[in-house]
């Protein structure tokens, strides 16, 4: 059996608003074994981004507990935090996030830099990275000199070339036509397999959705149904 490296318990998020209070998430349980390939799916509204952010410590809970990799999230420092991100979670989002001023290598490379990796051992990963998502020619093309299904691409390269132990994705195919979309999508499905991360999906994508392994159905801040496929 798997181990859990996500686990939520109770969970609530609210945002003041003037004087009243918006519920966005309501007593959320969730556990999330290692390697699964999981989509948090719902309308717009329904608290799927505002999970995904609360899981990957960009955002905080009213109340409940989440613990990711065994660092309880609630407990931790802003350093702590920010220290998990880098060394053990990815982030892919839909806008891309690529630096323009840099290379697609450049882009890829950064974790490394970030993660103190040694340049002399930072090649052999960028390269291992770039050949996965099938940019070889692309090396040394800025943002700006490549199509939208290859920033995405990009942005899915530097999100695993520390392979991280969670991938978080934020509607990573809501800016791509269909094709890109499911090349996109058997990419990840790939980088699952081989490298056990478990990815998990905020997205209202059908086409995303024929990929799952696991659904979890959000609407209106509650869990409807979870699902394995």
């Amino acid at each position: 059996m798997k181990k859990s490296v996500i686990e939520i318990k109770n969970l609530s998020k609210k945002y003041k608003i003037g004087g009243d209070f918006f519920t966005a998430l309501s007593d959320i349980n969730l556990d999330i074994n290692k390697g699964e390939f999981l989509g948090l799916v719902g309308p717009s509204g329904s608290g799927k981004t505002t999970l995904l952010n609360i899981i990957g410590g960009l955002d905080s809970s009213s109340q409940g507990s989440v613990k990711v990799l065994d660092n309880t999230i609630e407990k931790s420092s802003d350093t702590e935090r920010s220290f998990l991100r880098r060394k053990s979670m990815g982030f892919i989002f839909q806008s891309y996030n690529l630096l323009p001023v840099y290379s697609v290598y450049e882009n890829i490379e950064l974790p490394l830099i970030l993660n103190n990796v040694p340049e002399i051992n930072r090649k052999d990963k960028v390269l291992q990275a770039i050949d996965w998502v099938g940019l070889g020619d692309k090396v040394h093309s800025r943002p700006n000199q490549l199509s939208g299904g290859q920033c995405q691409r990009t942005a899915i390269a530097r999100a695993i070339v520390h392979q991280p132990e969670i991938v978080l994705a934020d509607e990573p195919t809501a800016n791509l036509d269909a094709e890109n979309s499911h090349h996109i999508m058997k990419i990840m499905k790939n980088l699952n397999k081989d490298l056990d991360t478990s990815f998990i999906f905020a997205t209202h994508d059908e086409k995303i959705m024929s990929y799952l392994k696991r659904i979890v159905y959000l609407d209106d801040g509650i869990i409807q149904k979870d699902k394995k496929i």
